[in-house]
């Protein structure tokens, strides 16, 4: 794989910078991690155990469901708290207890992003909701606590500062170009040695400035506000692409953040998801400066992600 020297990055148009060092990193084949999340008693999100009363919504129906939601039972926001006023929900990606997401056919994970979908739609039209987050924690080191394979919504009426401060500086970056940042990211990004997947309808790439080892972004080509918007073919392109993210992260059994988001207020965003594998921990340089030292260089990921 190509190595490059030490270098300083800064993000695409924020305020965040990285320092690649790639003389630190280890190869793909040798990283592993043992996860610390053990089975206790009856899973709570096998079909024998989860009540049809608690079930909000279900694919493809309620009585004999692949996927299934259910209200959070310890929410950190409830639309009855003011002072924490928001909506918690767990998606279960599917009813069987041993496969991972990764495992999944085509079919099935087209349809734990249809959900997403549905999810986004449905809290949307909650009163005074405005940001809604659709994420996935896999493995010990990402905060999964459970084993069986599931994402989570979180809504609220407020908006956090880093997703503020990113639509300022992206409404910014508008005003001075002209253009949207992100339709410039994938411009640029489909001609780099980042590149990871690339279709008619979306592209994958691992980001110039990536704090996390083996980060990897999908986005769609087409200027869209919300996974509510993908048509028929996104969602299939974007499906593939996740799927084969899926596998070469668990080839090399690595604990992964995936998340997408939404402000309902804005408008005019660029849709994409964000995966952020979890093999490294931060420590002083990170915690006390906030500049992140990331050891596996993006071109690095790239060409790791790029083989079949």
């Amino acid at each position: 794989m190509k190595t490059i020297n030490s270098e300083l990055r800064k993000a695409y148009f924020l305020n965040k910078y990285v320092l690649i060092t790639p003389g630190r990193a280890k190869r793909p084949k040798d990283i592993r991690e043992e996860t610390l999340i053990k089975r206790h008693g009856n899973c709570p999100f096998c079909p024998e155990n989860v009540k049809k009363s608690i079930i909000l919504d279900a694919l493809p129906d309620k009585n004999n469901w692949e996927i299934a939601v259910l209200e959070n039972i310890f929410p950190a926001v409830s639309l009855e708290n003011k002072k924490a006023y928001g909506k918690q929900e767990v998606i279960i990606e599917t009813k069987h207890h041993s496969k991972d997401l990764a495992d999944l056919k085509l079919s099935e994970i087209k349809n734990v992003l249809k959900m997403y979908m549905r999810r986004t739609s449905a809290l949307s039209k909650i009163k005074n909701i405005d940001y809604i987050l659709c994420f996935k924690n896999q493995g010990s080191k990402a905060g999964a606590s459970i084993t069986h394979a599931h994402s989570q919504v979180f809504a609220t009426n407020f908006i956090p500062p880093d997703i503020s401060e990113e639509l300022q500086l992206a409404n910014n970056y508008k005003t001075k170009h002209g253009t949207c940042p992100y339709c410039d990211i994938i411009k640029k990004e489909r001609k780099s040695s980042r590149l990871v997947y690339e279709d008619k309808y979306i592209i994958a790439f691992t980001p110039y400035a990536s704090e996390y080892h083996y980060e990897v972004w999908i986005m769609t080509k087409r200027h869209i506000d919300n996974i509510g918007e993908l048509n028929a073919s996104e969602l299939n392109s974007f499906a593939k692409s996740y799927q084969h993210i899926l596998k070469k992260l668990k080839s090399i059994n690595l604990s992964f953040n995936a998340f997408l988001h939404q402000v309902i207020s804005n408008t005019d965003q660029h849709f994409y998801m964000k995966i952020q594998p979890r093999d490294s921990v931060w420590a002083g340089v990170e915690l006390g400066s906030g500049l992140v030292i990331n050891s596996v260089s993006p071109e690095d990921a790239a060409a790791f992600y790029q083989k079949i």
